[in-house]
């Protein structure tokens, strides 16, 4: 099995597409075309993690950060960065990133934590906001089903927990198919009126061009006539951060003892305790204080993540309990996607999480 079948398992579930504008997930180092002989997942690639690929085998990293997030006019190996770069590019080893794409996925790294915690009813804190696409096309009323069939696989009709979503208005259509056509129905040089389908149906925005494609390849019309619309709708399924609720209340400090055992943290920071219920969860991993408001919005009773600024703490410690329990330690289970994900469509490869503790951060 080559490596670019990984990493195309790893990009259905997490679409490239999904990262936010600063970010530089996906392939980072490497030619996918190798054959993989096993993949060591990580949060942060270092020196040692590359050491260890190598020690083991192993030709493809899976990591949550990006290596690389900024361009590099040459390679002298000053930084750690650089290093693993020429290391990984001599021992023919492929790093490849999920970042902000798999935090914004359905079932991703919040999800995850939210998992840990034992949260229900988990839904994404801040949807994506113009990210899908209406698409409305006209199909001769015989070949419909045909058509709507061929976009729903490339993605289309999806809303929610539902797919194979569209409307359908009948209608009439009329053309008149000039010289050298070949028309479906019709004659050249005649007005034609035909039986139409009229087909609306969603789609997200980084589906257009498969869609397109599927769409012209079902569509029996020489020249298909189609739309796409923009939309202002929020999508849902996709976003940052996640909220959702604990089977039972909780105390705060039990609570917050319970998530300091869970993760492993070494401190866990917090706003000042105000006699509240931990009920409602809001979370993100990683640095998420930006959903603060979003979080008190939802009238969530705690929010967890990895990275809070000072000021924020007097701003909303009336609002919310605000916990803070390191960036490693929120997203130490990513490595946990991975695996499924690799193991679940290829279980004969070699995957293994790598044993070097990544965080910078110590505890004295």
């Amino acid at each position: 099995m080559k490596i670019k079948e990984f990493v195309t398992a790893l990009e259905m579930f997490a679409p490239l597409p999904l990262q936010d504008g600063f970010d530089n997930a996906g392939l980072q180092v490497g030619l996918t075309d190798a054959e993989a002989t096993g993949a060591l997942l990580c949060l942060d690639v270092t020196e040692a993690v590359v050491d260890e690929a190598i020690e083991r085998g192993y030709n493809l990293i899976v990591s949550h950060h990006p290596l690389i997030f900024k361009g590099y006019k040459s390679l002298t190996g000053r930084d750690y960065v650089e290093r693993c770069i020429m290391k990984a590019i001599k021992h023919d080893i492929v790093i490849f990133s999920m970042h902000t794409n798999l935090d914004n996925a359905p079932q991703g790294v919040n999800y995850k934590i939210a998992e840990k915690i034992g949260l229900k009813n988990v839904r994404i804190l801040e949807p994506k906001e113009a990210a899908l696409l209406k698409l409305v096309t006209f199909v001769p009323a015989d070949r419909a089903d045909e058509v709507r069939k061929a976009l729903f696989e490339a993605g289309c009709g999806c809303i929610g927990n539902y797919d194979s979503c569209s409307y359908n208005v009948e209608g009439k259509g009329t053309f008149r198919a000039g010289e050298g056509t070949h028309p479906y129905c019709g004659t050249q040089g005649v007005v034609h009126e035909e039986c139409e389908t009229r087909i609306e149906t969603i789609l997200p925005a980084y589906l257009r061009r498969q869609v397109t494609a599927a769409l012209i390849q079902a569509h029996p019309y020489e020249e298909p006539a189609y739309d796409f619309y923009p939309l202002q709708n929020e999508w849902s399924q996709v976003g940052a951060g996640v909220v959702g609720e604990l089977p039972e209340a909780e105390e705060e400090r039990a609570f917050l003892g319970r998530i300091k055992d869970l993760f492993e943290v070494g401190c866990v920071k917090h706003s000042r305790f105000q006699d509240r219920k931990i009920r409602t969860v809001a979370l993100c991993g990683g640095s998420g204080a930006f959903l603060l408001p979003r979080a008190v919005a939802s009238r969530a009773d705690v929010f967890l993540t990895g990275e809070v600024k000072y000021h924020e703490y007097f701003n909303y410690e009336k609002d919310i309990l605000v916990a803070e329990i390191g960036h490693y330690e929120s997203e130490q289970y990513t490595k946990e996607i991975f695996y499924s994900i690799i193991k679940d469509v290829f279980p004969g490869l070699k995957v293994e999480m790598t044993s070097v503790n990544t965080n910078p951060i110590n505890y004295l």
